[in-house]
């Protein structure tokens, strides 16, 4: 919303003439209020409806440059990634400061530092799990590590690599690159095509593929084939592993990797080649699974989201995915063996949404990658306390 106030040169000086100190410096006031309500929305309350109720959307992070990954932790504060390669602690309180000891990062065009994820025992452990793209001979590779955050939340100590992918490329382009960690404590790293599409139906490489690490580390595997660059990844309410991943032009994709299974990618798609043309077979081919869900067009889908339900009571078991090309919030629900879109939240209000995620309070955070803030979605008459 824009305000224009017009006066003309007389009526100015009137108004000047006969207006005490007082009063211009109320007048002034009230136009800085005006002016932080609506010529800077970006960092003023703003209420909307939802198929919920009425809610309402708070910058709590601003200043971020590319934002990729949001995780939080049991003391309140949150770890916070930029693609560029920082990663930041910001406190209960509010301040911020950079986390040292991460490796060397390959960041190039879609490549970078990505995903931080807390262990689910955190509070004892220290334990958080981050993705990025390593520098190594030959380019890039998607790896994912595991470190111990400091008490005083300053540094990474401990590094530990987990996973590197064999197929280093210096492509910089469909990395995948999300950690999803399974009730048991298994992990799942999603692992993009590179732009090499055909190994992602070859099971001795490492591209396009889920990549699953055991929950004692001692165990590494090819647990689904056939995918183009997943960039979202999280554990539904069963315990399963879902996923969101871009397609070609159209065709981007929620699916359920099983393990063993052909996602299909690139003899089937939903999609076509940029620019129109026919990619593989079409949309179907004996030995490969339908997604559970497909955009067509294409809406980017990034981090993913199931909710708890746990200030939306109806919400719990909803699948919420950002989206960075049409810039809304894709909520799903389940239909039958599949899932089907029943709302999308926020068009072009918020803009490159690039991760969603659910805080302990049962609050919805996300991230908007332009201007780079970290918003927070609550109920209205929500209370901190």
């Amino acid at each position: 919303m824009e305000i224009l106030i017009i006066l003309r040169p007389s009526a100015l000086k009137e108004l000047v003439r006969n207006t005490t100190q007082e009063v211009l410096m109320k007048v002034f006031v009230k136009f800085v209020i005006l002016f932080i309500l609506f010529l800077s929305p970006a960092m003023a309350l703003d209420r909307r409806n939802v198929s919920a109720g009425e809610v309402v959307i708070e910058p709590m992070i601003t200043n971020l440059n590319k934002p990729w990954s949001i995780g939080f932790l049991s003391d309140g504060g949150v770890l916070l990634t930029e693609r560029g390669g920082r990663l930041l602690h910001v406190s209960k309180g509010g301040s911020v400061q950079d986390v040292a000891g991460l490796p060397p990062i390959f960041v190039k065009n879609q490549g970078g530092l990505f995903d931080i994820v807390p262990a689910r025992d955190f509070e004892s452990s220290s334990i958080v799990y981050l993705t990025y793209v390593a520098k190594v001979r030959g380019g890039g590779a998607t790896s994912l590590a595991q470190a111990r955050l400091s008490y005083d939340r300053t540094q990474l100590l401990d590094f530990n690599l987990l996973y590197q992918q064999a197929d280093a490329s210096s492509s910089g382009i469909h990395f995948g690159g999300r950690v999803a960690e399974a009730p048991d404590g298994s992990l799942f790293l999603t692992v993009g095509d590179r732009g090499e599409r055909d190994l992602a139906q070859d099971e001795g490489s490492s591209n396009g593929k889920v990549i699953y690490i055991s929950a004692d580390r001692t165990e590494t595997e090819i647990w689904s084939i056939g995918h183009r660059n997943p960039q979202g990844a999280a554990i539904d309410i069963s315990g399963d592993l879902l996923i969101s991943e871009h397609g070609p032009q159209g065709g981007d994709e929620l699916n359920l990797p099983e393990k063993g299974l052909n996602y299909g990618w690139p003899v089937i798609t939903f999609g076509e080649e940029y620019g129109g043309g026919l990619i593989g077979v079409g949309s179907s081919s004996p030995g490969m699974e339908q997604p559970l869900l497909h955009w067509t067009p294409s809406i980017a889908p990034s981090g993913l989201m199931v909710y708890s339900g746990k200030l939306w009571p109806q919400w719990r078991g909803s699948v919420f995915a950002g989206s960075l090309k049409f810039n809304f919030i894709s909520r799903m629900v389940k239909e039958g063996k599949g899932y089907l879109e029943v709302e999308r939240l926020f068009v072009d209000q918020y803009i490159r949404i690039r991760d969603i995620r659910e805080a302990p309070d049962g609050t919805i955070w996300f991230l908007a990658e332009i201007p780079g803030i970290a918003y927070r979605m609550k109920p209205i008459n929500f209370d901190s306390n």
